[in-house]
């Protein structure tokens, strides 16, 4: 074989790499027929890996390919944008011709609770269609005209006719589906079946496990980088503390960490030895007098925080997350967990040194319900919307806001 055969013979060995790494990564997928964005940067990540497997497979088959670097760099470009123009095309073409819609749903309303979904079918029912369409074969035809083509058939009845709709759309062979007023209550996600028994799933972590992987990774990374960093400003710290009273130069307080299990965080001391406020119950305010000479200077930087480098390295916090609070913190004379109900549900994620509450300006005291609050549903916002690059932006944005707080 020729050394051009060869090579076009390798060249075409990438195709099945690309089709598995972007079939994986859902490249081909329904979210990727709507949303342009979405598929590009899929396709990108699909093409850069598969080219590095290639790249790695040529490097024990055909050591001599140093030539062919700039002509393989030039094909893996032009294959990206041209596969890009290609979902363009397909993005114009749902927008423009299918309305952005690529399955068809129909939603059947029957006095149930209100069902918002975009771009989707709908029609309203009588009250005893249900319950009479299995003895009137016109309803079900007239029922099965409307359910032609549909991707979906979601329903939204009362309680008592849910036997009924179940077996309409059993009978009707679609994928059907009944939206049920108590499970979206307790915020049902998912329904596992074991041993000829059903249980109803209403709670997942935030992040499955490669997530977790990327962000302990990120934690471990930049907080040893950082505390190599700033060893010797943390050992000054320590001294002066020490130099000042002679008391401990760490104050260790107990705060609600991940899963709502209770962890020790460290920090350096700044209030006097005697007036040190274990609980969190009262708030430092500005000139208080329970604050020494060193600590004012390191609360002002936030220099008392870096301690926690340690308990990020101990996997008790991360570097970036919902703050932690102290047991006995208050806002209006209330325990924190008594104003909010979802108060609990920040704890889904381990705790951070910083946040998006922190980078939005809510620092400092919280003696309102309102700063509370307030805070809470960006720690929610956070949890739900958790990616590294949001992590890094909070971390960048951390250093113009001089640090992280402290609740």
């Amino acid at each position: 074989m020729s050394a051009a055969g060869s090579e076009a013979g390798l060249m075409q060995a990438m195709v099945p790499i690309f089709a598995v790494i972007a079939i994986y990564n859902r490249v081909y997928s329904i979210r990727g027929l709507i949303e342009f964005r979405y598929a590009a940067t899929r396709l990108l990540f699909a093409l850069l890996v598969s080219a590095f497997l290639f790249i790695f497979l040529l490097f024990y088959l055909k050591p001599d390919i140093g030539p062919l670097r700039g002509e393989y760099s030039l094909a893996v470009m032009a294959v990206f944008l041209s596969m890009l123009g290609v979902r363009g095309i397909i993005a114009l073409y749902v927008a423009k011709v299918l309305g952005g819609r690529v399955q068809n749903r129909l939603v059947i309303d029957d006095g149930g609770p209100e069902i918002v979904l975009e771009k989707a079918f709908r029609i309203e029912v009588d009250p005893d269609f249900a319950i009479q369409a299995s003895s009137d074969p016109e309803r079900l035809d007239a029922l099965g005209r409307n359910m032609r083509s549909m991707d979906r058939v979601i329903v939204s009845c009362l309680n008592g006719r849910r036997a009924a709709w179940t077996k309409i759309l059993r009978a009707a062979g679609v994928e059907g589906e009944i939206l049920s007023e108590t499970l979206n209550e307790l915020g049902v996600l998912d329904l596992v079946r074991e041993n000829n028994m059903a249980f109803l799933v209403v709670s997942s972590g935030p992040l499955g496990l490669r997530s977790r992987l990327i962000k302990r990774s990120m934690d471990l990374l930049i907080g040893v980088m950082t505390l190599t960093i700033l060893a010797p400003v943390m050992m000054i710290v320590a001294l002066a503390i020490k130099l000042e009273d002679g008391g401990p130069f760490l104050f260790v307080q107990p705060r609600i960490g991940h899963g709502n299990r209770i962890f020790k965080m460290l920090k350096f001391r700044s209030m006097k030895v005697e007036t040190s406020d274990i609980d969190g119950s009262r708030s430092t305010t500005p000139n208080d007098a329970r604050v020494t000479k060193v600590g004012k200077i390191i609360r002002a930087t936030s220099i008392d925080e870096l301690p926690q480098l340690f308990n990020v390295l101990l996997g008790e916090m991360s570097l970036v997350g919902p703050r932690p609070h102290a047991l006995g913190s208050l806002a209006s004379d209330k325990l924190f967990w008594e104003i909010d109900g979802e108060y609990w549900q920040r704890h889904a994620l381990k705790p951070g040194m910083t946040g998006l509450a922190q980078i939005r300006g809510h620092r400092g005291p919280t003696d309102t319900e309102s700063q509370l609050t307030n805070r809470l549903q960006f720690d929610l916002e956070y949890i739900r919307d958790w990616s590294p690059w949001l992590d890094l932006k909070i971390l960048v944005a951390t250093l113009w806001v001089l640090v992280p707080e402290r609740p």
